[in-house]
């Protein structure tokens, strides 16, 4: 499994790679986390408002800090 992070690198970017990795952590999912700060990826990906979570290339969550709980759901 791939885990996108999606941000220019603010702290809401920062908290949400976090979380991301507390959320793999608990559950024992095997997954890449990788963090694209390039502003023209992030566009290209459809992306207007920062930070925001991919999973397998899918855009789930934008605009907003995903909780633990929220990232643990979608990647389960």
């Amino acid at each position: 499994m791939k885990i996108t992070i999606y941000g220019s690198g603010c702290k809401n970017c920062v908290k949400l790679a976090e979380n991301a990795k507390k959320a793999v952590a608990e559950t024992g999912v095997e997954a890449e986390i990788v963090k694209v700060e390039d502003m023209k990826k992030i566009a290209m990906a459809g992306i207007m408002s920062t930070p925001a979570i991919g999973i397998d290339g899918e855009v789930k969550i934008k605009g907003r800090v995903a909780t633990v709980d929220e990232i643990k759901e979608l990647i389960a």
